[in-house]
């Protein structure tokens, strides 16, 4: 019988796909195997990222919203709660958005409270030097005085009150003597102190007394006889 031309192919490695062997030898095609790889790494790397799913669902009604407004500006609503339960934001989802709210309302709250504060003021002013003309006319007086004999820094700090632009006057007017004879030495970083102060809400937006008149002599000490 003549011998058998063709040879059976030798049994690869278990698990190998036959794409992967020689047929003639049954060994793995390395060269294959790198080649599929790269191909299918290509694809993964094309595909679409898939979007991180919340970190929990939406509650089984808008009252399940447990939203924090610790900074006071307002409070949790509840018909702005049962549009995000429609849209079907997560709890987290959902603090985000007053926490964004908040964020964007504070700088305009601020803004607000501080030219309310202002108008308040000079009507003071007004009323104390009797009348707007009379106050225009000091007010010039004290605006030139004070660029020529202050630092900016003490005119900014003291032009923002009523208290403060009273105490203006009266170095202008030379009827301070407690103010201008004490001469204390100001510590370290009085005027940093001073300018945290005046960030402080009892000074721009309550206008506590205490607190003002901290500012208000904390400048006086600062610089008793002008420059």
């Amino acid at each position: 019988m003549a011998d058998n031309l063709l040879t059976a192919p030798t049994a690869g490695p278990a698990g190998v796909p036959d794409k992967f062997l020689d047929p003639q030898t049954g060994a793995v095609r390395v060269d294959a195997l790198v080649k599929s790889y790269q191909e299918l790494e290509r694809r993964l790397a094309a595909a679409p990222a898939v979007p991180a799913a919340p970190a929990s669902p939406a509650p089984a009604s808008p009252d399940g919203y447990t939203i924090a407004c610790d900074h006071g500006l307002f409070e949790p609503c509840p018909e702005i709660n049962a549009r995000l339960h429609t849209a079907g934001f997560a709890p987290e989802q959902a603090q985000l958005v007053y926490d964004l709210a908040a964020e964007r309302l504070m700088p305009l709250i601020q803004e607000l409270v501080a030219e309310f504060q202002a108008d308040r003021e000079v009507q003071r002013l007004v009323q104390h030097f009797g009348g707007e003309e009379k106050w225009r006319a000091v007010s010039r007086q004290l605006l030139a005085w004070a660029a020529k004999n202050l630092p900016a820094p003490a005119v900014d700090g003291l032009s923002t009150t009523y208290e403060g632009v009273m105490a203006l006057y009266r170095m202008m007017t030379g009827s301070e003597p407690s103010a201008l004879a004490r001469g204390d030495t100001p510590a370290e970083g009085g005027e940093t102190e001073l300018h945290t102060l005046m960030r402080d809400p009892r000074y721009w937006r309550d206008r506590d007394p205490g607190v003002v008149a901290r500012v208000t002599e904390g400048f006086q000490r600062l610089y008793p006889g002008g420059r």
